[in-house]
């Protein structure tokens, strides 16, 4: 297969796609969790590291500040996952303040567990499988609509004509109503769009 011919399966792909994110975004995970919802958290997950970068005094209260504290004290490691951080938190230590704090510590973290349903989820490979695909998906569509975009910026014809064919799917009758073109026009308008296209997305 070509990269023309690539390019222009994955086009023909375009609302197919679409449609399929608008599924699996809404597929639940249990506890009223979507597969949406744990795309946002892997973003959120981002924004968390380039917290830790930061001093904790700039985003943290300062009764939050104690409980990271108290954490850093007694916690010897700090492992991936929020089940595995509550558990990593010791029950009880000499210091009966400190063991308020970290009692407080682990059931702030037993909240964000319920939230976010990881007590009571099943199949995580499914769930797993269905957020690898959704993301998988996204960047495809994010990076057709990147191209088009770009190809806009000098050839604002040829990205409408892809659009009208592709992505709104519209038949040639109507793309050559739309753009007041014959139908040879058509076909070699869209003959050098698509080669345009490539050129962008190689």
């Amino acid at each position: 297969m070509t990269i023309e011919q690539q390019v222009i399966e994955q086009l023909s792909q375009y609302r197919q796609k679409k449609a399929r994110i608008q599924a699996l975004s809404t597929y639940s995970v249990g506890a009223g969790i979507t597969v949406s919802r744990l795309n946002e958290d892997d973003q959120l997950q981002e924004l968390h590291r380039k917290l830790r970068g930061l001093p904790s005094y700039m985003y943290l209260s300062g009764y939050e500040q104690k409980l990271e504290s108290a954490a850093h004290a007694y916690m010897t490691r700090y492992p991936a996952g929020v089940k595995a951080q509550k558990h990593a938190i010791p029950v009880q230590v000499m210091d009966p303040e400190d063991t308020e704090l970290l009692q407080e510590l682990r059931r702030k973290i037993q909240k964000v567990i319920e939230a976010r349903g990881y007590d009571i989820r099943n199949g995580i490979e499914e769930i797993m499988e269905r957020l690898t695909e959704l993301q998988d998906l996204q960047a495809e569509v994010n990076r057709i609509d990147t191209v088009l975009d770009a190809l806009e910026q000098y050839k604002p014809d040829y990205a409408k004509l892809l659009r009208l064919v592709y992505a709104e799917e519209m038949t040639t009758t109507g793309i050559c109503d739309e753009l007041k073109v014959s139908r040879t026009t058509f076909y070699d308008l869209k003959r050098k769009a698509v080669s345009e296209y490539v050129f962008l997305a190689r």
